[in-house]
């Protein structure tokens, strides 16, 4: 075994999302660092969908961005359309999603990368890793060479005894083109690590010149976008057209026909793949009265022809694809340049990492992204981060970075991969978030810089501009209470609506208002930046919810460490939930907080206990 010459920090395995935040994040905290990838050319890579965003996945990209990430100003600077998703529904859940230049994005990032100092990339594939009395101390690549670091962070992605599936033919890769990584993962089963099998797949894509927009119903970019990144500046992005097109009866009877072909369906897939983005096949066999699917059809970016068929993921044989494929208005004549396909691969099961995401198993060993059972770029980004810093922290014996669930969409991301057991590749949704009145995209940096700042990821400057954001807006509602508006005057704003008033109204009162546009009130309202009519819009929409969240949360932090009866029978509470009930009474959790770490246990099935609690102690 050949050892390199030089002594490390940190080593990062993978140079995916994850890996790339997680080796950004200690590089810039001072810590020697290394960055393997399999091909250092595919850094960054987009491996499925070219875009960065969309609904709760946005939300974790502008926390990424308080903490200083790198993600979000590249998508901003590469991005090709800026689409604020959500609109019809409340500003809580609004969600920006940004479809990137994807042979650019990858390429800005590593140039971004290869300027860091305290930084090194390798091309490499680790196929071993040396363990001490349970204490990380180096990894082995495939030609024998030893690397030794004080802490470790995978973040192998998909890699991991990576298995291709194309029709009823399968090899090993960890993505299409690239080898798989093989050795890994039984070592990880071997000090200790459950392993899981996991599946995911992506569509095809299609040769531009091949493809009949005219048939197809155009999907346009924002006319003013938003961006990610705080540091972005004179913000005017190329707005290139997305298309939407439909599957229908032709589609779904081919695929039915050929199911016996889908390795989903013949028993050749042993991996669980992620219920909320089915393949093609899977969507015509669980919904069998859709008569068609919503497909969109999305650049891959300004120098290449390719599109991304987003809806069609499938495993089926390319012939089959060719067949259906050209069943859908606009891609009659379509060609395809790289065919769909499933991938299976390993990862570990996340409870078996502490909240810093270090192994509980092995000291000073990390992992982030797919690895952990993760899908999606965003969820894999702020894991790298997260490791990234606590495994510099860990080196310095400073504080680590544990974020609470009522503080980010990545405090709830990291609780739920590190207390509840998933059977699935888990994704970010609002739904997830407790608190998503709270957790909005426009507020990620009055939550989060203060880390970025304090963990030196970010420049102070920022956060004394967002102090001064805060303090203008709370003057601006003070004098939005004291400004009162006519019915002359509202009423002529309105004018081609139904909603009047008759009598003078405040401004503040006026934006509480549901049922009134707040475009139309932004026209009325005096000479204040737009983004300070906005802050003030949300304050007041939100303003006694937010109250009752805030009341809430430190209710819970009152009541966590309540400790509950080891004789209770959760059976009898019939006042919880079923499931509740039967989760309650099967892991028997000593205090309260526990409880509400449960999967299944809802916090109104909480409510309900502390209620009983209360009844029962007296």
């Amino acid at each position: 075994m050949n050892k390199d010459s030089l002594k490390f920090d940190i080593i990062v395995v993978g140079g995916g999302h994850a890996g790339i935040e997680a080796a950004y994040a200690s590089a810039k905290m001072g810590l020697k660092t290394v960055l393997f990838s399999i091909n250092v050319d595919f850094i960054g890579n987009m491996s499925c969908n070219p875009s960065i965003g969309g609904l709760a996945k946005s939300q974790l990209v502008f926390e990424l961005d308080a903490l200083g990430g790198l993600m979000p100003q590249v998508s901003d600077k590469e991005g090709i359309q800026f689409r604020m998703l959500n609109r019809k529904k409340g500003p809580a859940v609004w969600s920006l999603r940004a479809q990137e230049d994807k042979i650019m994005y990858r390429i800005t990032i590593k140039n971004e990368l290869e300027k860091m100092d305290n930084l090194y990339i390798k091309q490499a594939n680790i196929r071993d890793i040396i363990i001490e009395e349970n204490i990380f101390k180096g990894v082995v690549s495939e030609t024998g060479m030893y690397y030794g670091a004080k802490a470790c962070i995978f973040t192998t992605g998909t890699f991991m005894k990576g298995l291709i599936h194309i029709g009823l033919t399968h090899f090993n890769a960890g993505r299409l083109g690239e080898p798989a990584s093989i050795g890994l993962s039984d070592k990880l089963k071997l000090i200790g690590h459950t392993i899981k099998r996991f599946k995911t797949g992506t569509p095809a894509r299609i040769d531009g010149k091949s493809i009949d927009f005219n048939e197809m119903d155009k999907q346009n970019g924002d006319e003013n976008p938003v961006h990610f990144s705080m540091k972005t500046e004179n913000f005017n992005p190329i707005q290139v057209p997305c298309y939407i097109t439909r599957t229908n009866t032709k589609t779904h009877k081919i695929i039915k026909n050929n199911l016996d072909k889908a390795p989903l369906y013949s028993g050749i897939i042993e991996g669980v793949g992620p219920r909320y983005c089915p393949s093609i096949e899977d969507k015509i066999v669980r919904f069998k009265n859709r008569e068609s699917h919503v497909v969109f059809v999305e650049p891959e970016g300004l120098h290449t022809n390719e599109y991304y068929i987003n809806g069609l993921s499938t495993s089926l044989p390319v012939d089959v694809q060719i067949q259906f494929y050209r069943t859908l208005p606009g891609l009659k004549k379509s060609e395809i340049i790289r065919p769909a396909y499933a991938i299976e691969y390993d990862c570990i099961e996340s409870t078996e990492l502490k909240n810093t995401l270090e192994s509980k198993i092995v000291k000073n060993l990390y992992f982030a992204g797919q690895i952990n059972g993760t899908s999606g770029y965003e969820e894999a980004a702020v894991q790298g981060l997260i490791a990234g810093v606590n495994a510099s922290v860990s080196i310095k014996s400073q504080d680590p970075l544990v974020l609470g669930r009522e503080t980010s969409y990545i405090g709830i991301l990291i609780d739920d991969l590190t207390t509840k057991v998933s059977n699935e590749p888990y994704r970010m949704f609002t739904s997830r978030a407790e608190y998503r009145l709270i957790l909005r995209q426009d507020n990620a940096d009055e939550r989060l810089l203060k880390y970025g700042v304090k963990y030196g990821l970010i420049e102070k400057e920022y956060l004394e501009k967002v102090k001064l954001r805060v303090k203008t807006v709370k003057k601006t509602i003070k004098d939005y209470k004291h400004i009162f508006v006519s019915p002359l005057q509202l009423n002529e704003v309105l004018k081609n609506t139904d909603f009047r008033i008759r009598e003078s109204t405040s401004l503040y009162k006026l934006y509480k208002r549901p049922d009134l546009d707040y475009e139309r009130l932004f026209t009325i309202t005096p000479d204040v930046k737009q983004d300070i009519k906005y802050r003030v819009y949300i304050n007041a929409k939100y303003e006694g919810y937010i109250e009752r969240q805030v009341k809430y949360i430190r209710e819970i932090e009152k009541i966590k460490n309540i400790k509950l009866p080891d004789n209770i029978c959760y059976k009898d509470i019939k006042i919880i939930s079923h499931e509740g009930r039967e989760k309650l009474e099967h892991l028997k959790p000593q205090t309260i907080g526990e409880a509400l770490q449960i999967s299944g246990v809802s916090h109104s099935d909480i409510e309900s206990l502390i209620s009983w609690l209360d009844k029962w102690f007296k």
